[in-house]
Order: structure tokens, then sequence, then C-alpha cells
């Protein structure tokens, strides 16, 4: 039973009511309002469409959890927690990407996420059976369509260009070498990629970083990115000391840099862009990019926080990722969004700029954001799109009291436990009951790697 009728919807025009949902070949075929049900519909009181996941490192939820230690010197940066992730990434292998993806991919899916962008750079086995050669491997890319599948969850796959070390360090480090391969061997990966896209799999592009990628490399990526009108992902100004060496290299910080030197669009998804001054705020806002802000994941590697009310008041689009998978929700991440600027700035209800209510402002642009950082997918629920659908639980108190006004206020600001009945990506239920159809077997798969891995062998009491 994939037809759905629903006491009130949040369509692409607004709140509905009694509006029934018809699905055929993974999209939704027809829409009526002030309807009635028909034997065979699955009822529900509340629908709102899915959330694309617009930045996602799979490998790395396993790693949750197991930095939150101070090391020997009294300090933790992100840039000591990424020597740990690191030594995490040289020990994952093919059959370990797929299960922990899988597992990743199906609480995403019982969070509300529809679909998900991975920025995938483990692009080589670390086994020395496999090939050690530099090429690309392409069973990483297949343990990441596998878990999809799996799941269920829509997947933009993002393969992502590594090159170095660093601005001033051109040669990669040993613990960098599984993510490094020639140019032309990525380019080689991304067109067998592009043959494997199907209904639910889309493939992008990206380069992890200025630092990590020559002017040159990046120049050839975006060219693709551009004849293929494929999305373009790429890390930016995540930390004040890339924000340093940029300057230092380039003489321009890295939004600016970018800016000057490419014709950014709506194509491009920058992800996190945390500092900035104001004319990089405004100019990027005015390019019609979108940036990807991960609040759980920033908040946790202390990164800093976006400078989100006068990016909003240009214009600017925004989508949300969960990135290392600290957290998997994305109403915490629009939460914690908001949050963060409260905090800093002392003023309350930040952005409620497309919306006077909060929650719903954060939601839409999520949404509209998110569709347009992995290529289109989601953004709302109108007749011939994706049918993604998220079913909420009536009876859940999280939602007593709420009429549609507050009702995706609660959602974001309450906090309790996630009051999602059913979810639905191209017109098949895949969670029910709040629970994942699939949930069983890709937890005891994510169980047994994650207790191979063995990683709290790397702790210092």
């Amino acid at each position: 039973m994939t037809d759905l009728f629903a006491r009130k919807a949040l369509l692409e025009t607004g709140w509905a009511d009694d509006v029934r949902i018809a699905t055929g070949d993974g999209r939704i075929a027809s829409i009526t309002q002030g309807s009635a049900s028909v034997d065979g519909d699955v009822t529900a009181g509340f629908v709102i469409p899915g959330l694309p996941n617009a930045h996602s490192h799979a490998f790395q939820r396993v790693l949750a959890g197991h930095t939150e230690f101070r090391g020997p010197d009294g300090s933790d940066t992100f840039w000591s927690w990424r020597t740990r992730m690191y030594r995490l990434a040289g020990r994952i292998d093919a059959d370990a990407l797929r299960a922990i993806a899988t597992q990743v991919y199906t609480e995403m899916l019982a969070t509300g996420y529809t679909a998900v962008a991975e920025f995938h750079y483990l692009h080589r086995e670390p086994d020395p059976g496999h090939d050690e050669s530099g090429a690309v491997s392409d069973a990483m890319f297949e343990a990441i369509v596998a878990a999809a599948v799996a799941s269920g969850i829509r997947l933009s796959y993002v393969p992502v260009f590594y090159e170095r070390a660093g601005f001033e360090q051109p040669e990669p480090t040993p613990e960098q070498s599984r993510f490094v391969v020639t140019l032309d061997d990525f380019l080689s990966h991304y067109e067998r990629a592009k043959r494997h896209e199907a209904a639910n799999v889309t493939v992008g592009i990206g380069a992890h970083s200025l630092r990590a990628v020559s002017t040159d490399a990046l120049g050839q990526i975006a060219a693709v990115a551009a004849r293929d009108c494929t999305p373009m992902h790429i890390h930016v100004a995540e930390q004040k000391r890339e924000v340093e060496q940029c300057m230092y290299d380039r003489g321009r910080r890295p939004v600016r840099w970018l800016l000057e030197n490419f014709p950014l669009d709506e194509s491009w998804c920058l992800v996190h862009a945390t500092h900035m001054d104001h004319e990089e705020v405004t100019s990027l806002a005015r390019s019609g990019a979108v940036v990807c802000l991960c609040p759980s994941t920033e908040a946790n590697l202390g990164d800093g926080l976006f400078p989100l009310q006068p990016y909003l008041e240009e214009g600017g689009r925004i989508a949300i990722g969960s990135d290392s998978h600290v957290s998997i929700n994305p109403f915490e991440e629009l939460r914690w969004l908001e949050y963060g600027q409260r905090l800093t700035s002392q003023v309350r209800n930040v952005a409620a700029t497309r919306n006077r209510q909060t929650g719903r402002s954060l939601f839409e642009l999520a949404a509209v954001g998110g569709a347009q950082a992995i290529g289109g997918a989601g953004g709302g629920i109108r007749e011939g799109a994706d049918a993604d659908l998220v079913v909420l639980d009536d009876d859940s108190p999280m939602l007593a009291g709420h009429t549609t006004r507050s009702l995706l206020d609660a959602l974001v600001f309450s906090g309790f436990t996630l009051p999602i009945d059913r979810v639905m990506v191209a017109g098949e239920w895949r969670v029910v009951d709040g629970r994942h159809t699939d949930e069983q077997p890709a937890r005891e798969d994510y169980a047994r790697v994650a207790s191979a891995l063995e990683l709290d062998e790397d702790t210092t009491p």
C-alpha cells in the first residue's frame, strides 16, 4: 500500500486539508485536496516532505564517541581529531564500508532524511591483496551503492578528488595515501560511476578543499561539473587555520578566492563556509550557490559558527548535512543551527526569514537548498515530484496541542524522540511504525564491523 490519505499535508504551496496522494513509478502521480480516503490507503494525520542530507562521510559514523578525550598536551582541536579519523580510514575496506553505510542510511531514514549526498574520498582499499597501483577502487563506490539500495535511501554519490596534504605540502602524508589518486584516474572513476546512475542513484562530483587540490585540478573538475550539469561540492573555510594558510598562499580568503576564480552558481555546494568576512557573505549569498551546514559536527569539532543572519538577509541558500554523524537527526541540525546564532547574538528567532515561524522557515530552507545541493530530488510535495514522504505520529505528545502553524516549530525545538511513524522513498515504505523495515540485519552487520575495528585501543586514558 503506497497511496496515502492525510488529514494535513505540507504541499509545495503550503498546508492543505484532507489530501489524497497517489503514487506511481516512484513519483507522486496525483494530489487531491478536500478528498476522502480510498480502501487500501495508508491514513495519516500530518505528512511532510523528506529532507535531503547534503553532506555525509558514512565511514565516520563508527568513530562517534571514540574521540571524546583530551590529548596528552591538554588540548584537542579539529586537527587532532583528523589524525584519529585518518587512523580509522586506514582500516575501512569495502565490506566494512558497506556495513557502516547501511546502518547510517537506515538511521537517516528513520529520522526523516530521504536522500543523501555521500562525499566520498576513500578511493582505495587497505588490504595489500587489493590493487595498490593508485587507481580508484570501484569496490568502495559499489559498497556505497549497495548500502543505499539495501536501506532504500536516495543516493547522490559525490566522488571527491584529493591530491595533496596542504597549500604548502604538495605531497600527501602516508595517512592520506588511500585518498590520493591521479586526476586522470579520478575522472575515469567519475565517468564509470555516471554509467551506474539509476532511478535512486545519481552522481555529482567534488574536490575535497582548496588546501587538498591544486588550482589546475579544481578547474578541470569544475569544468566537468559544468559540462554535465551535475552538482559540484567542496569543503571550504571550515577552520581559521585554513583561512590563514590560504591568505598566505594565495593572498585571498578561501571563499573570496573561489568567487574570484570560478563562476559560482546554483550547481555549487560549499560545505561549511564557516569563516567569512562581510564581503564574502554578501557575494556568496548573491551567487546562487548553496552552503551546506552541519551544525552537530561543526560543534563537535569546534569549527565555529556560520554567519547565518546576514547570509539569509542577502538571500543566501542553505542545506544541512550530518557530516561525521555524531548526530543523525535533521531536526536537531536545524535546532542547533538556530541555537548557535542565539547564543552569539543574544537574540531569538534569528532564522525566521522565509516565515515568521522559525521552525518552518528552517525546514523550508533546508528542503529547497538540500534539493539544489543533490541535484533536484526532494524540496516539496507536488505532482510529478519524487514520492519521498514522512508521516508523523498523531499520538505523539510532541505534537499534542499543535496546529499546522506551530507543528514544524515543535519538530525542531521540542527536542524529544522524533514522532515519525512512516517514511516513503520513491513510493516505497522504508520506515513503518517508527522502525526501518530492515533495521535488525543492518544493526547486526554494523555491530560486527564496529567491534572488529577495536577503536578504543587508540584512546589515551
